[in-house]
């Protein structure tokens, strides 16, 4: 049998950052990953945080307070999350990030104007909370690259792009910054070909850092062993039961605790029929593949709660042929506009994502079909942006239009026709919106008003950055589904990330975060970043709950179990603990 103090289920954000905060104070870890590649759906996301007051946010001049984010979760969340919880992320979010920023080669940035979701909110931010990971050189992690879980979207030609850069490049066509930036981002490439390196960005950097982080600390991480159940003595969970990569079952003792960060249940089918909104499937969400709610339902077989398992991370999305598209700024930027099956406008395009598909949803069970939705752009729109990762002007593939994902016509009726729509619910529809584009106001869902809708708009488009008449054409409908990043309800935790039976009592042993608990936003989505960070500072509380335990027990956990050795890092002032077999 195999020993440790501390066995994480899962190798993303929320569990390596988990297994690193354990490994910092002197505990035995392991982590262990059902995937054949580490960083789970962290490594395919835009490697965003937000974790309020920060100190990179207060390097960056940014004027947070803590009593400025308390009164904006406050207002978003209200009673649907304990206030112990929101307090607990506030409270713990900027030491856990000083903690990764000490033990990993991880630097940060603040996003500069990527605004909170709900920046006009009591304690909204206009300029944004959100941070990204700087660019990380790929030789921190040595042969580990190999291993790294790639991109759900891979940059053309292996760009190293940040989120920062994105913002701009869309503006290429539009905007001076545009080309500017994208001279910085070729110039980062030729400077990684000269110096015959490779540069990560965004979620590929977030995984990489906290991966090469495990490694200087000793923390063994297991690929290709999923976990098969929770070992239990009586009601406290002891270990687990995993299957190695040649088939054989081995259980590994945890004595203090487990942490399941194993990822939600996105690609699942029979969990998102049962406890989803139909219509419904695996094949709208760019999630990991292997996230299929393993964890979820071993702790609810161990006695769990469960919470939010009817929502997600959602985003509005396009069906293609080789996976979906997420779409971010497409919605936001001038001359679209986003209509449901009588050809009507239902929602402000530019409105967070989560918000969008809520709303898909929402009309579908009203009666009013809204799921699929149709994305209406004219040429000047394809003229002036870049589209799913098209240059300007850059015609739609043929296989989108083989899919169905993509209609084009020259005309609003034949377009109308082309995909099932009345005519004349289009043409109106159309013919009042360029009214609101041409005066700048959205009578109708406000689009434009928030700074958020402004973020992704065109500063060149006047007087409504997020709003020009559909008027040249020819014209074009993209097939829009409710798409996700990853599903955000699973096992109910407390404020130290212990898991929860329904009466509230805590399971002894059992820790949950990241997508496989159910999340501190609930129903909403604060800024960008807001999966991670949370989910970052979950297996974070964890392992400080865990840490506590051990020096309650007041025993040297490993080398009195296993003659485990230590070794000091003076560079951090700290003491790692390596595993060894029983």
């Amino acid at each position: 049998m195999t020993g440790f103090d501390v066995v994480v289920v899962g190798s993303g954000a929320a569990g390596m950052t988990a297994a690193l905060t354990a490994a910092h104070r002197g505990l035995a870890v392991l982590v262990v990953e059902k995937a054949a590649r580490f960083g789970g759906s962290t490594a395919r996301s835009g490697g965003g945080i937000w974790v309020p007051n920060n100190e990179v946010l207060r390097a960056a001049g940014v004027p947070d307070t803590p009593e400025r984010a308390a009164d904006y979760l406050a207002h978003l969340l209200g009673d649907e999350v304990p206030e112990a919880r929101r307090r607990a992320l506030l409270e713990h979010g900027p030491a856990m990030l000083e903690l990764v920023r000490a033990v990993t080669p991880l630097r940060f940035a603040w996003v500069p104007g990527y605004a909170d979701y709900y920046p006009e909110a009591p304690g909204g931010m206009p300029r944004g909370r959100s941070i990204e990971p700087k660019p990380l050189d790929a030789g921190v992690l040595g042969a580990e690259l190999a291993r790294l879980n790639p991109p759900y979207l891979a940059s053309p030609g292996r760009l190293a792009i940040t989120a920062a850069d994105y913002k701009w490049l869309n503006l290429i066509a539009r905007h001076p910054r545009g080309p500017l930036r994208a001279g910085r981002v070729f110039g980062r490439s030729l400077l990684d070909a000269l110096r015959r390196r490779r540069t990560l960005t965004m979620g590929q950097a977030l995984a990489a850092g906290l991966r090469a982080g495990l490694a200087a600390a000793g923390v063994p991480v297991w690929l290709d062993t999923p976990l098969v159940e929770l070992e239990r003595d009586g009601e406290r969970v002891t270990g687990v039961r995993v299957r190695r990569s040649g088939g054989q079952e081995e259980v590994v003792e945890a004595r203090l605790g487990v942490v399941v960060a194993s990822g939600g249940f996105e690609h699942n089918a029979a969990m998102r029929t049962k406890y989803q909104r139909a219509p419904i499937g695996t094949e709208w969400t760019t999630g990991a593949a292997e996230n299929t709610g393993d964890g979820i339902e071993a702790g609810q077989r161990a006695g769990a709660d469960l919470d939010l398992m009817d929502d997600a991370w959602w985003g509005p999305s396009i069906p293609l042929g080789r996976g979906p598209y997420f779409c971010l700024a497409e919605r936001a930027l001038p001359g679209s506009i986003l209509v449901n099956a009588a050809g009507e406008r239902f929602v402000n395009e530019a409105v967070p994502y989560v918000d969008a598909v809520h709303a898909m949803y929402d009309g579908h069970a009203s009666g009013v079909d809204h799921i699929p939705a149709w994305l209406i752009v004219d040429q000047r729109y394809r003229n002036r942006y870049p589209f799913a990762g098209l240059r300007p002007r850059q015609p739609f593939p043929k296989r989108w239009y083989r899919a169905g994902a993509v209609f084009s016509a020259g005309s609003l009726d034949e377009l109308a026709a082309a995909i099932g729509l009345p005519p004349d619910g289009l043409g109106a529809t159309v013919t009042e919106f360029n009214g609101y584009a041409r005066t700048g106001t959205d009578e109708r869902f406000a689009r434009g008003a928030s700074a958020y809708d402004r973020y992704y708009g065109d500063p060149r488009q006047r007087p409504n950055p997020c709003l020009a008449p559909l008027d040249l054409a020819p014209f074009h409908a993209v097939r829009i589904v409710p798409g996700d990043l990853g599903t955000k309800g699973g096992l109910r935790v407390d404020e130290r990330s212990r898991v929860l039976r329904a009466d509230g009592s805590p399971i002894p042993g059992l820790y949950a975060a990241g997508n496989a608990s159910a999340s501190v936003m609930a129903r909403t989505y604060a800024g960008a970043g807001a999966t991670i960070g949370p989910a970052m500072t979950g297996g974070y509380l964890a392992a400080l709950d865990l840490a506590e335990a051990a020096a309650a027990q007041q025993t040297p956990s490993s080398e009195a179990v296993s003659g485990q050795g230590r070794y000091s890092d003076p560079s951090h002032s700290r003491v790692v603990t390596r595993g060894n077999e029983l």
